[in-house]
Order: structure tokens, then sequence, then C-alpha cells
């Protein structure tokens, strides 16, 4: 029996208290969050600066033995330049550069004499785009002083926050949301299974529950394994064996724009879940933030209910 989702008359009311609920919880805390990333992603580029000889050296050799420096890399540039675009104006492997910014590595596949020759030429290209304005030691040949070092450092670490700001304002709401549902949990007498026990998801005892659990499915077109990340999965005290517990997907929003475009993934995700384990998988988002009543009719409309951060109490009535 759905709990929101065929309740049309109090959508209004809840997305009003939910837009002023995450404002709330934005104004207090997203600065302090924002600044806590400044400072840290700061010391970052120190290093950076570091291991390249305060931007002197940006050889092959330096980018194989520190490939995570490359974000911060191309946020010394005037102006400042895209992945694609790194990739364009050296004309390079795009898998290569994917693979340093997103997994900090080298390809193993790649031949050396073709990493040596991509990254000869990635180095080249930010070096010559340099930011002289930022970095005056590059263009008067000086050693650069304290006080330039750690200005130019906060000045790269604002370019790399602000490109990923909303990133990192949803991930520290994310990790509130889910600490708010554990102390749910807790206060009625739930424990938490560590993500080192590795649990499966329809193997949880009464009375558990996990974060970022993985769950496997099979995609029906071309019999490919898929993983389906889950926020939170929860297994009610009084379950039966077999059944299967209740999966939660925090979400949060700062506009009502963006719902609109993420709408599709929880209803693709319920689509793979259900193709694999049946009907009988119970699936709601937890939301805070700006979701309008388009976003919630299409959810319904796809079979999936929710529970409001501000009306935390309806998980009971999923049986929890």
């Amino acid at each position: 029996m759905p709990v929101n989702a065929n309740k049309p008359e109090r959508w209004k009311a809840d997305i009003v208290q939910s837009v002023d609920l995450y404002n709330s919880w934005f104004l207090q805390f997203a600065p302090d969050t924002y600044r806590k990333t400044r400072i840290e992603t700061t010391k970052q580029v120190e290093n950076v600066f570091t291991w390249t000889s305060q931007l002197t050296n940006i050889s092959s050799a330096v980018l194989q033995q520190y490939p995570s420096i490359l974000p911060a890399l191309r946020m010394t540039t005037a102006p400042p330049i895209a992945r694609d675009r790194l990739i364009g104006l050296a004309g390079v492997s795009p898998h290569l550069i994917r693979s340093m910014e997103i997994h900090h590595q080298i390809p193993m596949q790649m031949s050396k004499e073709k990493i040596d020759s991509d990254l000869a030429k990635v180095g080249q290209v930010i070096m010559r785009l340099s930011d002289d304005d930022i970095f005056p030691w590059l263009v008067n040949r000086q050693k650069p002083t304290d006080t330039e070092l750690y200005r130019a450092a906060t000045i790269i670490a604002d370019r790399l926050c602000g490109a990923s700001v909303d990133p990192i304002i949803r991930n520290a709401q994310e990790r509130r949301q889910l600490e708010g549902i554990g102390q749910w949990l807790v206060q009625r007498g739930y424990s938490q299974v560590k993500a080192a026990e590795r649990v499966r998801f329809d193997a949880m005892e009464p009375g558990t529950f996990a974060f970022r659990l993985n769950i496997q499915a099979i995609q029906d077109r071309d019999a490919r394994k898929v993983t389906i990340p889950i926020d939170t999965v929860v297994m009610p005290l009084q379950s039966q064996s077999g059944n299967f517990p209740l999966l939660i997907e925090a979400k949060s929003a700062g506009d009502f724009t963006n719902t609109n475009k993420r709408r599709k993934e929880e209803a693709t995700k319920v689509a793979q879940l259900r193709s694999n384990y049946g009907n009988a998988i119970r699936f709601v988002l937890f939301l805070c933030g700006y979701f309008d009543s388009g976003y919630l009719g299409y959810e319904a409309a796809e079979g999936i209910d929710w529970v409001w951060e501000h009306r935390i109490d309806d998980l009971a009535e999923f049986g929890v």
C-alpha cells in the first residue's frame, strides 16, 4: 500500500516544507562545507607544485608518477581547460586522460611509447597555456616566494572547487541524509552491518541495515551483469525468511530543474531490480529539497513511493 505516492493532496505542502528544510541546511552548513573542501584542495594543489617543481617540470615521467594531478593542472592555464579540450588540443588518447582523471592511474594496455608521447604533449600544452598572472615565477624565472606559492594554490583550489561545487554540496547533503536514517533506525533497535562484512542484500539478518550496498542484476537485452548501488538497505525487525529488505535511495536537490533531468534514473534502477527479483522488491526514495509535483507524479506513475526527510517517521509505514 503506498504511503505518499497516492496522496497528491499532500504534495504541495510537503514540497514547501522540503524546500524550506533544504534551504535552512544550505545556509547553515554549505559555506562551511565548501570552505573545508577548499582548504583540503589547497593542500593538494601545494603538493602538485612540489611534484612538478613549481610547474617548471610537467614531464611525462612526473605525470606517470602522479596521474591524479591532471585536473589541477588543467586549472593552471589561461583560460582553464576542460578535460575534452585538453584531449583535443594535445591530440592524445581520450582513454589515457580519462583513466588518469577518473581512476588516477595509467592504462595498463597502452604501450610505453604511446604513453610517453601523449603525456609529453599534455605537458607541453599545459606549460604553453600557463596563467602568467597567477604564476609570475614562470615569467621572471625566479624562485617563487612562499606567499606567491600559497596565493597561487588558493586560486587553483578555488577553480577546482568552483568546477565541482554542486557535487561537493550534494555529497555533504547525502552524508547528512544517511546519518539521519541511521540514527532513526538505531533508535528503534536496528544495528548497522559494516561495509567490510560484504553481506548480500537478500541474506541480511532481521533488524539490520547497511549503507551503500551493491546489488547484482542482469540486463534483459544482452544478459550483461550490472551493479546497482543502493544507499540504504534495511531488513525489518519482523522479517521472515525469504523476505526482501527495504531499499532506500537518498535524493536531494537545490533547484527544481535538475530533479526533472534525473527522474528517469530511479525508474531505470527499479525496472532492473524488478526484472531480476520480481515485484516483491521494495524501493523508496528519501527526499529533501526541490522536488515538484511533476517529479513526484512521474515517480508515482513508475510505482515508486517516497519518504520526506521532514517526515522521516513515515519509514515506519513501510514496516521498519
